[in-house]
């Protein structure tokens, strides 16, 4: 039954990210992307790691997708449909490309089958997240610091932004 749900989850998620790329609307494009996610997060709960489902639907999408389309809403994009998408072979060749260099990536993988350090008797009786959280705050907590203050820069950067300018008119008037 496991295989089933995995050739599911597996065949809808590169169906989905394949639309992501191939869609020629960018909300079109959106909802594509948050069916490849919530797919991705069905992957997880196969492997029992049901930390890892939980954040990629909280944070990936919800978070991510939302600021997202709110990027796309704020733009106001309009695009002139003879320009782009108009061949696919200009997709399909790098797409090929790019599946023969992953394949020929995972085959010489010298991390094929890498495991972690801590021992499967402590992840048990703990649960997963508490050890991705111990793992996360001793060993990383420098790169995680670090990732806080690029999305506060990119929180800050997103505002500012979206601040909509005032004429020189109105401010000399002041």
């Amino acid at each position: 039954m496991v295989l089933v749900f995995f050739a599911y989850f597996a065949l809808a998620s590169i169906v989905a990210g394949v639309l992501t790329v191939a869609l020629k609307h960018p909300v079109h494009c959106g909802l594509a992307l948050l069916a490849l996610l919530v797919h991705v997060s069905g992957l997880f709960i196969l492997l029992n790691a049901e930390f890892l489902w939980a954040v990629q639907i909280i944070v990936y999408a919800g978070a991510i997708l939302v600021l997202y389309l709110f990027v796309l809403m704020l733009m106001n994009l309009k695009t002139d449909d003879r320009y782009f998408h108009s061949s696919y072979l200009y997709f399909l060749v790098p797409a090929a490309i790019g599946s023969l260099l992953v394949v020929a990536l995972l085959v010489r993988s010298p991390f094929g089958g890498a495991k972690g350090d801590a021992p499967t008797e402590v992840i048990l009786e703990n649960g997963d997240t508490h050890a991705v959280g111990i793992k996360m705050f001793s060993e990383y907590l420098l790169q995680f610091e670090i990732v806080g203050v690029f999305l506060l820069g990119a929180v800050i950067g997103a505002i500012v932004l979206a601040k909509t300018p005032k004429s020189a008119n109105k401010e000399r008037k002041a």
